[in-house]
């Protein structure tokens, strides 16, 4: 265990002179690494031809049963955030990084096991659940420390944390693609060892933000800065432990606020190529629409940034009720551009990744949210547990969408107009999130923490007249 002293927090409090810009290096290092998480479907084909090589034959997996490991990855994912969310705050981030690589890598590594043997239980259990703990964990692990560094800017500290994980399929998706053309031969087509070869990198990589994260030291705040005299009423100037923020009405509005916007953007994301496919029948073919899939990425990873780093001019509050406003009016107009109707197809590609950039958005201004609701005490914690929201919406979003779209067929509906129930949906669930959001209202006195707090609010003294930290 003395090997690993190195993790324990006090030992990770930045010295004199530290600059807090090699913190958002660290977290990204993380993020960009369990980001490949959003680039699993590119094993999905893979992985149901291991025994045909060439083709599926009897015997080998299908790809609904390959597409429950993505499902359960994320449903762990935010089942390990709430658990260890505040384990995470009494340990520091970096021993927190470092049980993510470990855990991250190995779901890789239990994976190889699963393909040698062609169990697909044990992919279930490598890929789906100890690294979906990796992924929790590496998920919340930064989002406290960057806060504690940044009060003056939370929204632009989180959003460049959170932008790693939206673009981790930019990196994953071609590095799988390239390690399985590498190792494919006439007796496999290359996964297993494709997963053992990304275990190893994600390991090595992540070690870096292990190893340059830092905690500022007590009372440390950025140099020439002083808290305003006058906050927004929006923006606490206390502290709620984790637990009493979990009984608080505004947790469970702003649970619901996440979960609406998630599931409305997962319901794109899931279904975007074969729909842009089937409401542009014969404009749009295969090739154009994995382009467009990527754009989409490019603009789920720049709204993390862009809105995050907005929501701290505008607030947080009026952030949300623009995605909930103009998203809600975005959905119910998209099924127009289609081939029946307008037929745009360059309306339809801006409108969805206009879209996509909110459903980014809505992942990065969430944790500064929660800080301005819940004070800095507990923010990773209580992120954890939101977290569940995000489960909760990686299940709902890819069911209503396949369901309701499957269901409208049956009737007898072409596939195009099929879409416009589904979006009318989600129009309809941006709609409950607006009223979410519209309620929530600070936090009653009776759930802050006493003055005594061993972690106050960086810059949120009790006195106006602070001297800068050097």
């Amino acid at each position: 265990m003395a090997l690993l002293s190195f993790l324990d927090r006090e030992r990770s409090i930045a010295p004199p002179g530290y600059s807090r810009w090699l913190v958002p290096p660290a977290a990204l290092a993380i993020h960009l690494s369990i980001g490949q998480a959003y680039a699993f479907s590119v094993f999905k084909i893979p992985l149901t031809q291991l025994l045909g090589i060439s083709k599926s034959v009897p015997g080998d997996w299908k790809q609904s049963q390959v597409a429950w490991i993505f499902s359960l990855a994320i449903v762990v994912l935010g089942l390990s955030a709430a658990t260890f969310g505040k384990w995470l705050e009494g340990a520091g981030p970096r021993k927190a990084m470092f049980a993510s690589a470990v855990c991250f890598s190995s779901g890789f590594f239990v994976s190889v096991l699963g393909v040698h043997f062609h169990q697909l239980w044990v992919i279930y259990l490598g890929y789906g659940v100890i690294g979906g703990i990796g992924l929790g964990l590496g998920y919340i692990s930064p989002v406290s420390t960057l806060i504690k560094w940044f009060p003056d800017r939370p929204g632009l500290s989180t959003g460049l944390a959170i932008m790693g994980f939206g673009g981790g399929a930019m990196i994953g998706s071609p590095l799988a693609v390239k390690l399985m053309a590498y190792f494919r031969a006439p007796g496999h087509v290359g996964v297993g060892r494709t997963f053992l070869v990304m275990g190893i990198l994600y390991f090595v990589f992540m070690m870096f933000g292990v190893f340059t994260v830092r905690v500022p030291r007590e009372g440390w705040q950025p140099e020439g800065w002083i808290a305003p005299a006058k906050s927004s009423a929006m923006i606490t100037t206390r502290n709620v432990e984790v637990n009493a923020a979990f009984r608080t009405p505004q947790f469970w509005l702003l649970w619901i606020v996440l979960c609406m916007n998630v599931t409305a953007g997962i319901g794109i994301i899931e279904q975007a190529s074969p729909m842009i496919q089937e409401l542009f029948k014969g404009v749009v073919k295969p090739v154009a629409a994995a382009g467009f899939v990527g754009l989409l990425s490019l603009f789920n990873m720049g709204g993390r940034f862009f809105w995050a780093s907005i929501s701290d001019y505008i607030g947080r509050k009026a952030t949300y009720f623009i995605f909930f406003a103009l998203g809600g009016v975005l959905y119910y107009f998209l099924p127009q551009t289609g081939g029946d109707h307008l037929n745009n197809v360059r309306l339809f590609v801006t409108i969805t990744c206009v879209l996509l950039s909110m459903y980014g958005g809505g992942f990065a201004t969430i944790p500064a949210y929660l800080r301005d609701m819940f004070g800095t005490y507990n923010v990773s914690a209580i992120h954890g547990r939101l977290l569940t929201a995000w489960s909760t919406a990686g299940v709902l979003g890819p069911l209503l969408v396949n369901q309701i779209r499957e269901s409208q067929l049956a009737q007898g509906v072409d596939k195009a107009s099929a879409y416009q129930t589904v979006l009318h949906i989600m129009a309809g669930l941006l709609f409950i999130g607006f009223v979410a959001n519209l309620l929530v209202r600070p936090v009653a006195e009776k759930y802050w923490m006493a003055e005594k707090s061993p972690a106050p609010v960086p810059g949120a003294a009790s006195t106006l007249q602070q001297a800068p930290a050097r």
